[in-house]
This record gives structure tokens, C-alpha cells and sequence, in this order.
């Protein structure tokens, strides 16, 4: 079996038990290789979320012009700042931030951007120039660098399926649908073992298996859930990640998803659902995290593959380029960095970004988790101002 298929079985698990023979439980004894207490975690919004609005410039009267359909009433934005407030259903956005825990990062892209989902995605996932294709996550890159040998649970990703940005040389990264019923158990069999070196890799990664199910059952078994979470899908993936951070899994890195924002008709009543079940999920994590005296360890931010277009299509919005990221916790400054979309000065008909993405990655990279991102290829400076 070769080394991709192996991968693809152990490398994720939605739910249910994979049993192994006895004598690969053994190379399950290992100390956690990555430690320290600061963690990022990435909730990931599918589809391209609006952030025009989402973070809406509601003192220029060119958002009007162009959203004669879609534009929020400026009367019911919330946490007015400088011209620029949250949609309303982001009221515990706007109050994260007035509570000094939440940063806003302007008009984030990249140059010649793409508008094709899968390949945006892709761009964002590697760090990748829009013409580069490259087949490992960049924070796969990171995790190769940062576990000199197998780590499983260096990064959780809470979803069915893999994620490209923590795709590495090493299987240093687990995806799980449901923890608590990730139970790997071994099974007392032929212990004979062979010379072929192709045996001892997949003894090498069949132990990191066994080691991530054993070191994500005594995290939920030392933890438990202290706050009401609503009953969405993303509130349950933010209380598992919570589980974890405060059962001392010492994972480096969370990722988990929000689909439904690719809003090209009846945008109003859609994006305002997907925004609240947004705010929602996260500000019960941000509460559990405050709760737990934790939020200070744990950076969360929230992205999306790109923007929509300034003008509305009707009821909708097409595909677009630059849009607002959000840092909560992990001890930013609490401030909006960059400034507001210029509406005046567009590429045809398109925002223009003004800090690549790449930029925010340095920032974490370097203040968060005191790596050099240079060694794993970005080239950008970090972000001034974010930490």
C-alpha cells in the first residue's frame, strides 16, 4: 500500500473504531512532541461571505448606489465605528470588540485574484501566488517544521472531510466529525513483524493513530462543557474545540467550517441566518474561553475565500475579491486595521485588497506562535498593529 492510500484511510475519521493489531499499539508510547499553551483556531466561512455586508460602511452613500436591493438600513447596523458597523445580527461581534477582544482586519486579498471557489480555497489553504499551485496546506508546512516527528494531534480538524491547509509531508493533523466517538482500540493478533521498510511506515503512522484517539479521550475526559451552546452544527464543532483546549490536548492549531454564505439571490434572509448562527457559535466559545480563564491562549479567526461584488445582481451578489477578516482573543489590540473600502476606486467593479492574507499568517505565525514564516515561504511582512 502506498503511502497516499494509507493516509487516506487513517488520516481522517468521522466517527466509529478502526481496530489494529496489538504489536502497532506499542508505538503508541510517546510524549506529545508540540507543547505550549497558545493555539489557533480558524473557522473557515464557505462559499464567499459579503463582507460588505457583513462589515458595512454605512456612511458612504455609494453603498447605497451600488446596493439598491441589499443595503442594510443604516439605523440598524450595530457597534458604529468611524463609519463602518457590524450587520445587526453580529451583535456579539460588535460587542466582542467593544469589550477590546476582537480585531478587524480591512480589505484582505490577494493580487490577481480567482474567483472559482475550489481554486480560491486552494490559494488561501497554501498561501499559494494565484498562478502557483503547491500540494502542501501552509500550515501543513508549518506543522512539518514545528513536530520533528509524529504529533497527531498537532492540529484537529472538526469536519468530514480533509483540509488542504493542514496538508504536510507528515500526518501531523487528525479530522474528526464527532470526538467523542473517535475510539481507536488495538487487537491482540500476529505480532510478526517484518523487515520491509514499507511495514514500518505504516507502523509509524497506524501509532499516531492510536496515540491521537488516546490523547483526545483523556482531553474530554479531563474537560467538560460549563455554558449553554446553541444547537447548530458549528456550535457543536466550537464546544468540542473548547473540550479539548481545556483538556489540555496542547494542539498548535483547530480548523472547522461554516458553509452557505455563496449568496447570489435572496441574500437578505440568507446571509442574515448564516451570520447569526455565526455569532452565535462563537460567542459562546468566546464566553467558554472567558470562563476558563483561556481566551488570552486562544486566537480564533474568521475568513472567508473571498468577498462578493459591490454591486448587487438584484436580490444577490456575484463572486467578488477583498474582504474583512476577524481576530478574537489570543491577546489582540482590539482594533480595525486598514481602511474602509474605497467604493470610489474599484477594479472593474471589484474592491481592491490592501493587506494579502498572507500578511495576517506572519502575524500569527511570528506573535502567536514564534515561528519564522519565511521558512515555510511567505514572503509578506506581518500585519503591524494586530498583537
Amino acid at each position: 500500500m502506498n503511502r497516499r492510500n494509507f493516509l487516506t484511510l487513517t488520516g481522517t475519521f468521522t466517527g466509529g473504531m478502526l481496530v489494529l493489531p496489538s504489536f502497532l499499539h506499542a508505538f503508541g508510547e510517546q510524549n506529545n512532541l508540540v507543547i505550549g499553551e497558545q493555539c489557533l483556531v480558524f473557522i473557515q466561512l464557505n462559499g464567499g461571505n459579503d463582507g460588505l455586508n457583513t462589515f458595512i460602511p454605512y456612511d458612504d452613500p455609494l453603498y447605497y448606489d451600488f446596493r439598491t436591493k441589499i443595503a442594510l438600513n443604516k439605523d440598524t447596523v450595530v457597534g458604529k465605528n468611524k463609519g463602518i458597523a457590524f450587520h445587526p445580527a453580529l451583535k456579539d461581534f460588535a460587542q466582542m470588540q467593544q469589550n477590546g477582544d476582537l480585531s478587524v482586519i480591512q480589505n484582505v486579498g490577494y493580487p490577481e485574484p480567482v474567483r472559482s471557489h475550489f481554486r480560491s480555497q486552494e490559494i488561501w489553504q497554501t498561501a499559494a501566488d494565484s498562478d502557483k499551485y503547491i500540494n502542501q496546506g501552509w500550515l501543513g508546512r508549518y506543522l512539518d517544521l514545528q513536530c520533528h516527528d509524529h504529533q497527531p494531534t498537532a492540529a484537529i480538524n472538526l469536519d468530514s472531510i480533509d483540509n488542504l491547509a493542514l496538508k504536510g509531508m507528515e500526518p501531523n493533523s487528525i479530522t474528526v466529525k464527532d470526538p467523542d466517538r473517535f475510539k481507536v482500540k488495538s487487537n491482540k493478533g500476529n505480532e510478526k513483524l517484518s523487515d520491509n521498510p514499507q511495514l514500518d511506515f505504516v507502523r509509524k503512522i497506524a501509532n499516531s493513530v492510536i496515540e491521537g484517539s488516546d490523547d483526545i479521550q483523556n482531553a474530554l475526559k479531563q474537560s467538560k462543557t460549563e455554558i449553554s451552546y446553541p444547537k447548530t452544527g458549528l456550535s457543536k464543532n466550537l464546544e468540542w474545540i473548547a473540550r479539548l483546549v481545556k483538556g489540555n490536548l496542547n494542539s498548535k492549531v483547530y480548523y472547522t467550517s461554516l458553509g452557505g454564505f455563496d449568496t447570489h439571490d435572496n441574500q437578505l434572509s440568507i446571509h442574515e441566518r448564516k451570520l447569526t448562527e455565526l455569532n452565535d457559535a462563537l460567542f459562546s466559545f468566546y464566553n467558554d474561553l472567558k470562563k476558563a480563564q483561556l481566551l488570552q491562549n486562544v486566537t480564533i479567526v474568521v475568513f472567508s475565500e473571498f468577498g462578493r461584488r459591490v454591486k448587487d445582481n438584484g436580490s444577490g451578489t456575484d463572486h467578488g475579491t477583498a474582504a474583512p477578516m476577524f481576530v478574537i482573543g489570543g491577546n489582540n489590540k482590539g482594533t480595525i486595521l486598514g481602511n474602509n473600502p474605497n467604493l470610489a476606486d474599484l477594479d472593474n467593479g471589484d474592491l481592491k485588497h490592501q493587506i494579502d492574507f498572507r500578511s495576517v499568517y506572519a502575524s500569527l505565525l511570528k506573535e502567536k506562535m514564534g515561528f519564522d514564516y519565511s521558512k515555510i515561504g511567505i514572503k509578506n511582512n506581518p500585519v503591524s498593529g494586530l498583537f
